[in-house]
């Protein structure tokens, strides 16, 4: 079987299990401890980790907050503004093609009495730069607009939405899970971004860590929210817990592969895309329809509909040669919200199937498509 959901979950780079073992089972020691050198051990490999992760983003260490994946940062960053600047205003900017844990959060907090604008998206699920102008107002506090979309692979431009943010001194925050080890970006040079997600297993390291970006200000200060988590007062006091050292250290070595093998990373997935549309069109020819274009957007993800099949049933017979999906794993009970925001029927919406690739797959393997 070839695996083609890598947008739900990549498989863990052996280099990085190995990475992760000795700090399951000798190094254990626990980071805010003290002294003894099982803890200094781990203190020193979450400082790697750290590094890793901050040379991957293009930012300073001091400004990564371990969390555990995407949607605990996702939700931290938009309660924790919403909590702590609700005096400066009540109004947050969003788009109809977010990760459910935005969209449910924001749903969330308009039964708290928060205005939520939801901005439509265009046929390939990207914002208009000119109506994120046009919403926002004198009440606005928070703008989160997803950087990658996971089931079309769509890129917004975050250039521009980072400057019209920056200019207007609103928040933004962006969702960047699917983009991360898969496209050339510093946020050194995008101030306007204020915040970020990020999980590791999207780019083979384990589940259950991610981290938050969160910018200093002019005085070096990260910028303030209300933590989603009270406690011990680990990470800067914004996220408490006793640090997953193990999982941390699995996420510094998955970003560190990342950072250094970048563009081949990008080279690789952009030549498995083309192969593998090459052997659908060859294949299938008039019975399917892309919804994704072919620029700006994320390598290796390709969202098709097979005109009048049913993608569920679809899924499960390819399941013995192909793992695939009909969409998001977080939300896979329920039509797709992304493709019904680009205009897709409810018809072709259940005809759509995503294939989603990682450099470590052979052309080879793809082949099995022509045995369909």
């Amino acid at each position: 079987m070839i695996y083609l959901d890598n947008s739900a979950t990549t498989p863990i780079h052996p280099e990085v299990k190995n990475a992760m073992l000795p700090y399951l089972m000798e190094e254990f020691g626990n980071p805010s401890s003290k002294y003894y050198s099982v803890a200094e051990n781990a203190k020193k490999a979450v400082k790697e980790a750290r590094n890793n992760v901050a040379s991957l983003l293009g930012c300073h260490d001091s400004e990564v907050i371990f969390t555990s994946g995407s949607t605990e940062s996702n939700n931290m960053v938009i309660k924790g503004v919403a909590d702590l600047y609700a005096d400066k205003g009540k109004h947050i900017i969003t788009s109809k093609v977010e990760h459910p844990s935005i969209l449910e959060t924001c749903k969330y907090l308009e039964t708290k009495g928060y205005k939520l604008t939801y901005l439509d998206v265009d046929r390939y699920g990207r914002i208009s730069v000119e109506e994120l102008k046009n919403a926002i107002n004198e009440d606005t506090i928070l703008v989160s607009i997803i950087w990658g979309n996971n089931e079309l692979g769509s890129l917004n431009n975050m250039e521009e939405i980072s400057s019209v943010c920056e200019e207007n001194e609103v928040f933004l925050h962006t969702d960047a899970t699917q983009v991360i080890g898969k496209l050339d970006f510093n946020l050194s040079n995008l101030p306007g971004i204020t915040f970020l997600s990020s999980s590791a297993h999207k780019f083979h390291g384990p589940k259950g860590i991610g981290a938050t970006f969160i910018r200093k200000d002019q005085y070096d200060i990260l910028t303030k929210i209300t933590p989603l988590l009270h406690g011990g007062g680990q990470e800067q006091g914004i996220r408490s817990g006793t640090l997953a050292v193990h999982n941390i250290v699995g996420f510094g070595k998955a970003a560190e592969i990342a950072y250094t093998n970048l563009y081949s990373i990008i080279a690789k997935l952009e030549e498995l895309e083309n192969y593998l549309i090459q052997i659908i069109n060859d294949k299938f020819s008039n019975q399917i329809t892309f919804n994704n274009d072919s620029n700006k957007k994320i390598p290796g993800v390709i969202s098709v509909q097979f005109n009048g099949v049913n993608n569920e049933l679809l899924v499960k017979q390819l399941a013995p040669l192909i793992a695939a999906s009909t969409g998001s794993a977080c939300s896979s009970s329920k039509p797709s919200h992304v493709l019904e925001a680009i205009g897709l029927t409810i018809d072709q919406v259940r005809s759509t199937i995503r294939f989603s690739l990682n450099s470590g797959i052979g052309k080879d393997e793809l082949d099995v498509f022509r045995e369909l």
